[in-house]
């Protein structure tokens, strides 16, 4: 255990320059003083690595050196043949890499290896794109990855719910999540995310701009996600749900499934219970309740429920001939 991360922290040092204690401990979940005492134990191995002190110090490896480890453990190799991620390299322009890198990897693996490695890469296949749909127009990914790369500013045509705009970003990172491609970049002032299909023009710009030092795209992506999904819901419905309309929520969206489960009464006589789920709009709490049919009551609110009245009214009219 301890050899290991002896070896990453030398990897880290190789990779990300200089790091300071905090941060390898951080890393590796141990505490400052363990990091200290690996330190000098690469130090006395042979390893040149210093320390700088003061407020913006920390351990470096002597600049031009490099290590060649190349070992790697079975599990450490299957893992990257395990990745599935030909389809998005692919749209990134990526593909040609991807296999060449591929390549080279199998090469590097002893032999005994080489066939578990393959082995994996052929059973195991990650396919991001939801049932019924097909890849989203990607014409622009090439372009705005290396835009990513470069840090070059880009001026695009966005299409949205407002309108066409013609808007000049400094794009911080890709995402893909649930199929879909999107842009992380900074316009006038703080990182909005747009959807890289509504993209209807791009050109690069050839202005360099400086990358945020503190911007972690994982960490932004992830709080732009609660914030988006706390922002859709306005208001919360009660409903009574027959035990077919229980074993039907998957038909909702996540968050109304999780409240629904968590909020459930105690069944009645006819196996009903109440719950509670959070609503959008009155028009689109509707139209998806309607999805289970007769199995959902509306209680409240009033409005929701007269909604649900009036299109049972409008369908009753249509088919009552």
């Amino acid at each position: 255990m301890r050899a290991s991360r002896l070896v990453s922290i030398l990897l880290l040092l190789q990779a990300r320059g200089r790091m300071t204690a905090r941060a390898l401990a951080d890393e590796f979940e141990v505490s400052i003083r363990t990091i200290y005492r690996d330190i000098d134990d690469l130090s006395a191995s042979g390893v040149p690595v210093y320390a700088d002190r003061g407020r913006d110090g920390g351990f470096q490896l002597l600049d031009g050196y490099t290590t060649r480890l190349t070992g790697m453990t079975p599990a450490e190799a299957e893992s990257l043949f395990l990745s599935g991620l030909e389809g998005p390299a692919a749209a990134l322009g990526l593909a040609e890499s991807t296999a060449a890198a591929r390549r080279k990897l199998l090469a590097a693996l002893p032999s005994a290896r080489r066939a578990d490695a393959s082995r994996v890469a052929a059973r195991f296949h990650l396919d991001p794109v939801d049932w019924y749909r097909t890849a989203s127009d990607l014409a622009f990914l090439p372009q705005l990855a290396a835009a990513v790369w470069g840090a070059e500013r880009i001026r695009i045509r966005y299409e949205s719910w407002s309108g066409i705009a013609d808007r000049t970003l400094a794009p911080l990172g890709l995402v893909l999540k649930a199929g879909t491609w999107y842009l992380v970049a900074i316009g006038s002032s703080v990182p909005r995310t747009y959807r890289v299909d509504a993209i209807r023009a791009l050109e690069a710009t050839g202005e360099r701009f400086e990358r945020p030092t503190d911007f972690d795209l994982a960490v932004h992506w992830a709080a732009s996600v609660r914030a988006f999904e706390a922002s859709l819901y306005h208001g919360t419905a009660r409903i009574r749900l027959s035990p077919l309309g229980m074993d039907r929520l998957s038909v909702l969206a996540a968050a109304a499934i999780a409240m629904a489960r968590a909020t459930a009464s105690a069944p009645d006589a006819m196996g009903w219970v109440d719950a509670e789920i959070p609503i959008e709009s009155t028009d689109h709490a509707a139209r998806e309740l309607l999805k289970l049919g007769t199995e959902v009551e509306v209680l409240e609110p009033v409005a929701l429920r007269d909604a649900m009245r009036g299109i049972a009214d409008a369908l009753a009219a249509r088919y009552g001939g």
